[in-house]
């Protein structure tokens, strides 16, 4: 199948598809708020209101305010926008990170294969949340790039085990192995006949690698570890509220939720470009 056929079956299957339709909508509602709902509440996620401590949903604050009178509207949009950034951006490292370890692995074999293999053994046995909690307070110096590089750092390894596999098994197909006796250069070979048959794998992946950037970045910060004071994310706004679920349940319900709508919508989308990538599913 030509590239430009598979873009259009690959569009025509997501168009079909109402898992894709659902988490799409989903998505940009979440980015909708995220990003112009501060500017729809009049309220910075820093402002004050001292004369509504604590305060419940209503026309001056749509959500309510926490303990000491902040809108928690204009702080879960806040929050949401920390947390996509950091999902996002440490998904699209740790997957572009795999894929390349991964192929350079499968493809070449021999000593790169050994050496590589080495080094994400050698990554698979650390403790990974344990690094990451004694390495993020020391990366607060560099702000979001130094958590999205940490989480990132260790969220690849198994995914490039898995890219090494396909990719020893597509190295020994006729068409690869045509592609090599004609000379074609390797670089050329990987672009043309080995990427596109990963293609649906790695953006699986990378949609699974977005949720669990957001659950370790939350994770981070409802440890005390992820974004600090005056900042937020969905993780520290879910920690402060959390003793007052009951008593005071906007403060808690509304990150909550945009947590829960957030990893469902990557979820969604996932599986739905999973399918609609997959060469063998039916049309």
């Amino acid at each position: 199948m030509t590239s430009s056929l598979r873009g259009r079956a690959v569009r025509r299957r997501l168009a079909g598809s109402p898992g894709a339709l659902a988490g799409l909508v989903l998505l940009l509602t979440l980015l909708v708020f995220a990003f112009a709902g501060p500017h729809l509440s009049g309220w910075g996620y820093a402002d004050v209101d001292y004369t509504d401590l604590a305060g419940p949903p209503g026309a001056r604050h749509w959500l309510g305010t926490n303990r000491i009178g902040q809108d928690v509207f204009a702080q879960c949009a806040r929050g949401l926008q920390k947390s996509l950034f950091v999902g996002v951006s440490a998904a699209a490292f740790a997957t572009g990170l795999a894929a390349l370890v991964g192929v350079c692995a499968g493809y070449a074999g021999g000593w790169t294969d050994r050496v590589l293999m080495f080094a994400v053994d050698l990554l698979l046995v650390v403790p990974a949340f344990l690094v990451l909690v004694v390495a993020a307070p020391r990366l607060r110096a560099l702000g979001t790039v130094g958590y999205v590089a940490v989480i990132a750092a260790f969220g690849w390894m198994i995914t490039a085990r898995a890219v090494r596999a396909m990719t020893m098994s597509l190295k020994e197909r006729q068409f690869v192995v045509v592609a090599r006796l004609m000379g074609v250069p390797a670089a050329l070979v990987v672009r043309r006949h080995i990427l596109p048959h990963l293609a649906s794998f790695l953006v699986t992946d990378a949609t699974v690698a977005v949720a669990g950037a957001v659950v370790s970045e939350t994770g981070l910060s409802y440890f005390g570890f992820g974004a600090q004071p005056p900042d937020v994310s969905l993780g520290t706004l879910i920690a402060d509220s959390s003793d007052v679920a009951t008593t005071y349940p906007w403060m808690f319900a509304a990150p909550a939720a945009l947590l829960v709508l957030l990893l469902l919508a990557f979820h969604l989308l996932g599986e739905a470009l999973r399918s609609a990538l997959d060469t063998g599913s039916a049309r």
